[in-house]
Order: structure tokens, then sequence, then C-alpha cells
């Protein structure tokens, strides 16, 4: 009864708000003298010398200072001023409620300016595997991925994502299971560009990312939870911002602006970007073909405070990728394109109703639009033209009353949302030896345009045969024997309810953070899932925290394409349309258990490692349509996925800083699929190593800066081991290849290799490729010896200046130039994949960037 209170009035409280809450904390207080007089004009620096966050404020005429956007972390606060004593303090930002932290300085022997140096790197208590990062460490990586920044940032960040193409990632083993919460708003649709759009890197201010088992607050997608604050004009009596432009490799051009100006009450920051780039998404060649694309962003952020207990913000974006579809050498004619339109409006309010209890509401719509355009001759596209037009719009609030005494951190709030999903979708077979109805004698497909029964083939030739693999659901859809387009059209809502209660409680130095969830889902199934989750974490000395989790997580299905992918839509697809039977996908469980530690070391060293386990029912991924954009998910009975992830990070050491993030994955899927397009005859009944697979991949960063915000240097190093390639298992499936697709793997045979215009159809000695570990024909194994993409090394170098002209009023101008893969590696992601298709590696790429910031 108590929770069902709880909700009422939780629910009751959404309607009448305005604003955007933030899911960062704020640290305020006052300075004051030995006798408690105030001190206006004291300097106060609050700093983490791990992530590098750093905010400076000076107090006001009441001796007062303020800190907004705090991520949940620790620091310390320094204070100086002039006559007096420094003074310093570790602070502990365990949640959203203001922390009040008020500051006596002694008078000094005489008066001096004293500079507080940052103390050494200090252990966490959190009870969940995350790491913390601020814009001062992702916007100098020399990485350049048009409208994907965002993605970037997070794979060189954590060693618990694997790298795929166009930005994407698989999170800690799963295919993009992965919630972003911006500013409170909750986002667990794909945000790879090629399904989304994503929030410009320039607006964040920082970002929080879990990769443990995460409280009872998180749900729906919970194998990497993004918690990124944006830039907020809160407070900034002075206008601040920039201006930028770059340009680079394959005709790439971008321009970017940024504003941020307020007072004590209001606050408003804007960031403008676009760009242009003839390398947009990564192509199926290791030069781009038919690869030109654009993308441009308004991102707003408004904040109002009319008292000190209530706070308003409003988060506003929209943003639009244009892009041509990239070819291969067997497609060239093919001129497919794709726009992605998205929009976000989330407001939101936040009450503190004392020093304890904190209430958060934030409300959101967003939609995207996804227009996938087919060429205009539709032969043009083999071996099959498709288009699309979808929309989905999700809306909803989520709500919660924080509140904190003594050692309890209680944290219970709801979350509704209804997702509105209008999929329509056309596609026609455009190559007749695609699934030809007639076989001669040996074999091999025949043509036979106007012959569609197979009945007739002996009654043509007395030596032709019907095709025992002919897919009789597509001959009606076959362009090149008379058929028409299929044409679906589908509508659904789906609507979510959560419930949520967690506590974090200490005791000494033992941590305890236990709490419970309730899912209720109502789409095209329906199903519920409660979800206890239990997390310790114990210091066993200042400088060594151990840790251990437990969550029971209700997993949702993928929103893109689902009605098609479940043959729900106007005349469904009984006719057994793409050669299979369509399920609708049902939610499913996980069970997760994470154990791991932290180890400070002399100060200045942060070693952090984790364990993760994890056995799901209904494991999802998405299946690619032919080669296209275009991808439909799917379900699996059983998934089991464990691994180790780790991170070592430096403090700040005089300007030098460095970090190595690692990570290790088994992924193994167990059959049958269980819902979406399902292959008539279905898979092999065996368990497999899916593409998020992969054995070991790492990021070394090092970064040196000189004082006062000058010139630095950035180096990346990252190390992929290889993901699992699906599409071609053994050397002898390298034999059905086409010569260019041979010559792209690099595939041999006794020495002997393939080119663009000749393949090598036959293979009586030892195969090889280049780029794929490709097993011999009957030595390859699903589960213990799949195929994997070869490994790779790519380098990447950055310098540039802060202060190009070290002018030390006003404005300063900005350089920076990039190099990106250094060594111009040639390398593939993944390879003709079931789940993702092909693609490679960016050569190597350049940038150069001028700019003015205030």
């Amino acid at each position: 009864m108590r929770l069902a209170a709880l909700v009422v009035f939780l629910t009751a409280m959404v309607f009448p708000v305005r604003g955007q809450s933030i899911s960062s904390g704020t640290v305020q207080g006052a300075v004051t003298d030995p006798s408690g007089a105030l001190i206006v004009g004291a300097q106060v620096r609050l700093a983490n010398p791990v992530t590098n966050f750093q905010q400076t404020a000076t107090t006001d005429q009441s001796g007062a200072y303020r800190f907004s956007n705090v991520p949940l972390n620790e620091y310390q606060l320094s204070v100086t001023a002039s006559g007096f004593g420094s003074a310093s303090q570790h602070v502990d930002v365990r949640s959203t409620l203001p922390l009040t932290v008020n500051i006596a300085l002694k008078v000094a022997s005489e008066a001096t300016t004293v500079t507080v140096e940052a103390a050494g790197a200090q252990v966490e208590t959190d009870t969940s595997t995350h790491q913390d990062v601020d814009r001062s460490t992702f916007l100098k990586l020399p990485v350049f991925d048009p409208a994907g920044g965002l993605n970037q940032a997070i794979t060189y960040s954590t060693g618990a994502v694997a790298a795929d193409a166009n930005g994407f990632f698989h999170p800690v083993g799963d295919h993009a299971q992965v919630s972003y919460m911006i500013d409170g708003q909750p986002i667990t649709d794909q945000q790879s560009k090629t399904f989304s759009t994503q929030i410009p890197l320039n607006a964040i201010e920082n970002m929080q990312l879990i990769t443990g088992s995460g409280d009872a607050q998180y749900g729906d997608k919970t194998s990497l939870v993004v918690n990124a604050t944006t830039r907020s004009g809160l407070g900034a009596t002075k206008p601040y911002g920039s201006i930028e432009s770059s340009w680079g490799s394959f005709g790439t051009w971008s321009d970017n602006a940024t504003l941020g100006f307020g007072s004590t009450k209001f606050g408003n920051f804007i960031a403008l970007n676009g760009v242009r780039s003839g390398h947009f998404l990564d192509s199926p060649e290791f030069l781009p073909i038919h690869d030109i694309g654009n993308n441009e962003s308004v991102f707003d952020r408004v904040d109002y405070q009319p008292t000190p207990i209530d706070v308003v913000h409003f988060d506003l974006f929209t943003t639009r990728n244009w892009f041509q579809v990239p070819n291969s050498f067997d497609q060239l004619s093919q001129d497919q394109k794709q726009r992605v339109l998205t929009w976000s409006i989330a407001p939101g309010y936040q009450h503190t109703f004392s020093a304890h209890t904190l209430l958060t509401v934030n409300p959101y719509v967003r939609r995207d639009q996804v227009n996938y355009y087919a060429s205009r001759n539709p032969f043009a596209d083999t071996p099959a033209t498709a288009s699309q037009n979808r929309f989905l719009t999700n809306f909803g609030v989520k709500a919660d009353i924080a509140h904190s005494q003594g050692r309890h951190n209680i944290k219970a709030g709801i979350q509704i949302q209804q997702t509105r999903l209008l999929e329509n979708f056309q596609f026609g077979i455009t190559d007749p030896a695609y699934n030809p109805v007639c076989l001669n004698a040996a074999g091999d497909a025949l043509l036979l345009p106007g012959v569609t029964n197979p009945s007739a083939c002996s009654s043509i030739n007395p030596t032709y045969v019907p095709n025992p693999n002919l897919q009789l659901g597509i001959v009606p859809y076959d362009l090149t024997r008379g058929g028409s387009l299929f044409n679906f059209h589908g509508k659904a809502n789906i609507t979510q309810f959560a419930a949520y209660i967690t506590d974090e409680m200490k005791f000494g130095k033992l941590t305890i953070n236990a709490g419970l969830r309730e899912d209720q889902y109502n789409g095209l199934t329906t199903a519920n899932g409660v979800g206890p989750r239990l997390g310790m974490s114990y210091q066993v000395f200042n400088n060594t925290v151990v840790r251990a989790s437990y969550a029971r997580t209700f997993e949702t299905p993928f929103n893109e394409n689902l009605i098609l992918s479940s043959g729900t839509g106007e005349g469904g697809l009984a006719e057994s349309v793409f050669g299979s039977q369509s399920t609708a996908i049902k939610p499913g469980n996980r069970n997760e258990f994470d154990t791991g530690f932290q180890q400070g070391i002399g100060g200045w060293l942060i070693v952090d490692a984790d364990y993760f386990w994890k056995y799901t029912h209904n494991a999802y991924d998405f299946s690619v349509f032919f080669n296209t954009p275009i991808t439909f998910p799917i379900a699996w009975n059983n998934s089991k996925v464990d691994g180790v992830t780790a991170r070592v990070s430096t403090v700040n050491l005089h300007g030098f800083q460095a970090y190595l993030t690692l990570g290790h994955t088994r992924a193994r899927y167990f059959p049958p699929e269980v819902g979406g397009l399902i292959p008539l005859g279905g898979f092999a009944d065996n368990v497999f190593r899916i593409d998020h697979d992969q054995a070991y991949q790492q990021n070394v960063v090092l970064r040196y800066q000189r004082p006062k915000n000058a010139e630095w240097i950035d180096f990346t190093w990252r190390y992929d081991s290889g993901l699992v390639v699906s599409g071609v298992p053994d050397v002898a499936a390298a034999l059905t290849l086409t010569a260019a697709q041979q010559a792209d793997i690099g595939f041999s045979c006794n020495g002997v290799s393939a080119t663009y215009s000749t393949a090598i159809t036959a293979c009586n000695g030892v195969g090889k490729s280049t780029l794929l570990t490709l097993p011999q024909t009957g030595t390859e194994n699903d589960d213990h010896n799949p195929d994997r993409v070869k490994p790779r090394n790519l380098f990447n170098a950055g310098v540039g200046t802060d202060n190009l002209f070290h002018n030390e009023k006003g404005g300063r101008w900005t350089l920076r130039l990039t190099v990106e893969n250094i060594t111009n590696k040639v390398a593939l992601y993944n390879f003709l994949s079931t789940f993702s298709g092909t693609h490679f590696v960016a050569p190597r790429t350049y940038q150069a960037a001028f700019g003015y910031a205030f």
C-alpha cells in the first residue's frame, strides 16, 4: 500500500510541471573567517584529479558559492583568499540532493596568494562498476566520426565495449542494450547513426558510464547506462562559448558553435553543429564509394531557478542525418540513400523539500523518422530493391523522490512511457539468379524470367529440375519474373510502466545498495517482471575497495522494425515472405552477477577491475537485410555472456595523464531462434558465438598539456582481437564468394591470390585470408573455433593549443591537427555478417580545426 500511495503521489505531480532535471549533484556553501564573518571574493575550487573534472567559483556578497552539474563522485574542495590560509576538504557527492559544505578559513601570518594542488586519487565505494568521463578528456580524443562523436567517446573511455562499424559498439557482450540518460531523459532506442541521431559531443559536460549491475532506477536496457549531463548557462554571469571550423580528408568539413550565458536565476546554452563528409559511413570497401553524407544539429538547454528550492529545465534538440549508402565493387550502380530526422523536447523540474528530500520530474517526447530510398532504377539494386519509411515516437515521464538521512540514501519513483511505431516497407527481387525456379542438370541456376512455377521446369526442358532451395514466398515479388513489389504497412503502440525503490546504506566501511523494480510491458506481446537488485562494497583499506552485486533485469525487444519482424502489419508475412516465418518477439529476463575491486596506488594511480556473468532468456540481436542498413530484430532462446573489464588511470601529473582500458567477452547464444524473422527450417541446432564475442580489446590514451590551457598532445592506441564472422565460416564458404569479395579479404589458396576479376572456385590445399582467420574446411566450430576478423592495432594522434597566441585576457584562438589510423591499417569490423554486414575500418584520415573560444 505504501508503494501504491507513492505511485499515486508522483503521478499527480507530473502534469503541472515544466523544466528539466539533471542527473548530477549540487555542492554549495559559505566561506567565513574565524569569527564567523562572511568572506567575499574567496576562490573556491572543486576537482577530481582522475576524471579531470574541475569547477571554480568566487564567493558572492553573501560569502556563498555554488557548483551545479556535478557528477556523482568524490572530490577535493579547496578554498583560498587573500590574507587567509588555504583550506581543503574531501567531498562525496552521492545523490542529486544539494550538498552544503561550509568552510572556515584561518588568518594567515601574512597576506599571501596560496596555490592549492589537487589531492591524490581516491577510491570510490560505489557498489556498481562505472567510469566517470569529463569533457576535458573526451573533447581532445584524436578520433573523428561524422555525427557519431558520442559513441566514439564512449568506445575510447571504457574497455567494456567492442567497437563496430558506423560508431556502433557492443556493450558488455550485448547488442545495443544501452540506456542513454540525457539530463534525466531516458533514451533506450538505438543511437547508431544509421538508426537514429545523437546529441553532439560539445553539448555534454560529463558522462558516467555504468557497466556493472545498476541499481533499481535503471531498466529496459541495462548492459550500459550512459548518464550524461549537458552544459548549462545557469550561473554564468559572463557569456562563454566557441566557434570552430575544420577541414579533413575525403572532402570533409564541419562547423560548430556554442554559446552559454545567464545569471543566478536564468541560464541558456546552445550548440549548433554541421558536418559534411565523403566518408560518412564505414564502407564495404577500404576506400569509400558513394559515401557522401551530412549532419546538422541544434541543441538548446534553458534553465530557470525562480527560488532557491525550485529549478526548471528545458532540453530542446533537433538533428538530421542524410547520407548515401556506400557501394561495393559488386554493386557500383546502386544509388540508395537514407535520411534520419530526430527531434526531442525534454522538460523537467526539481523541488527541494528540505536538506534531506528532493523531488525530480522528467517528462519527455522524442521522435525518430527514417526514410530509406531505393535507387531510381530498381534493377540497379541487387539482389533486391528496398525502401522504407518508419516513425518511432516515444513519450512519457520519469519521476522520483530522493531522501537522504543518516546512513540511508533512498530513491523511489515511477517511469511511464508509450512508444508509437509506424512502419512502411517495400522490397522486390532484382536478380533472377538469386531465387531461381529451375536448375539445369549440373545444378546451375537458370534465369528463365517468365517461369514462376517449379512444376513447369521439366516441360521446358526434360533436363531442367525444380530448385530444391526455392523460396516460394518471395516468387510473387521477383521483379525479374513479372512480380510486383511487396508492400508492408504496420502500426502499433507499446506501453511500459515501471516502479522502483532503492536504498544505499552506509555501515562504516561497508556500503549496501538494495532495491526492487517492477516492469510491465504491453505491446505486440505482454509481460511483466520483478527485479531485485543487491550490491555491496567494502573498503578493506583506505586505498582498497572490493565489491559484488546481483541484478534481475527485465529485457525488452528493440523497437526498430519490430512490427515487420513480428509479421503483424497489414497482410502480415503469412506467405513466408523472405523465405521465413515471423514470430512476435517477447520480453526476456536476465540474471547478472558482478564482482570487482578498486585499488589506489601511491595516490596517483587507480586500478578498477570487474568480472561479469550474465544469463539471459530471450537474447536479442539484429539481422541485416541484404546489403542495406535495414535490419530486423530477432531473439534467441538463451545466451550466456561473461568476461572481464578494467581501467587503469593516473591523476594529472604536472600536465601528463594516461589511462588504459581493457575488456574480454565470451558471448554464447543457444538455439532455437524464438522471435523475429525465422528462416524456414531454422538455424543449426547448436550453440554459437555471436558477433559481440571478442577475446580482447584495449585502449591506451596518453595526453600531455602545458599549463594555462596551452599546447597539448594526445595519442591513442586501440587494439581489437577481432569479432566473430558469421557469413563466411570457413574456406569452403570463401570459395562461393565473388571475385571482388575474395580480393577484399585477401583470399588465397596455395599461394595464389584472388583478384577483383578472377575468383578462386576450388582449393585442394591451404586457403588463407589476410583479414580473416578463416578456418580450414571441416575445422570450423561455431562455439570453439569460429571464423573471426584478424586482430588490428589502430593508432591516432592529435596536437593543438587552447591558446594559440597566449592571450592572458579575453578570448583565445584554438588550433588542432589530428591524424586517425596513422599507419593506414587495412582492417575489417566484420565481413558479410548475418547481423551487421561488411564494413572496413576507415583509412588514414587527416583533420585540421581552427577556432575561437571566449
